[in-house]
């Protein structure tokens, strides 16, 4: 046992170095290329598959949601990282986040379906989004009962106003 213990532990250096070396591997062009993409509208969607056919549960989720935050496609672009090796890679070291889908809104980084989520539910994507893109809103909102049901937007009541403060 001990044994396995030093080895292992003579091993962690060189791992270490492995993962910070590959870290590193996104080329200054594909840096420049992502982002010139995360610049090109003020909305961008890196996801597994097209907003028609998402091919993950996350990014139908984010797609869903930009979709009840009735974000105009005009303002929306997204890349398939499935058919991009080196963007599915490189989109993560990018932006420090090891997930997709990831949004990107006026060039910063907002995060992937799980803060995407939040904020939707929250309120926060909305007020977010309106500020950030300057969204015009529709005075009646036509939404599909399936997209609200898998989503829910959290709605405050008024026994949450009365609540006490935890």
């Amino acid at each position: 046992m001990f044994t396995l213990r030093a080895s292992r532990a003579a091993l962690r250096p060189s791992l270490q170095a492995l993962i910070h070396r590959h870290a590193r591997l996104l080329s200054q062009e594909a840096r420049s290329k992502i982002q010139a993409a995360v610049d090109e509208k003020p909305v961008v969607l890196f996801m597994k598959g097209t907003p028609a056919a998402p091919e993950c549960g996350f990014s139908r989720a984010a797609v869903q949601i930009l979709g009840l935050q009735q974000v105009p496609a005009e303002k929306v672009s997204t890349y398939n990282v499935l058919a991009d090796p080196e963007l599915r890679s490189g989109i993560k070291e990018f932006s420090d986040w090891p997930t997709i889908p990831q949004l990107y809104v006026n060039g910063q980084f907002v995060g992937g379906a799980d803060i995407l989520i939040s904020m939707h539910q929250s309120g926060e994507l909305e007020t977010f989004l309106g500020m950030s893109v300057h969204l015009q809103r529709p005075t009646s909102t036509h939404l599909c009962a399936e997209d609200a049901q898998v989503i829910p937007k959290y709605e405050k009541s008024v026994e949450d106003a009365t609540a006490p403060a935890a």
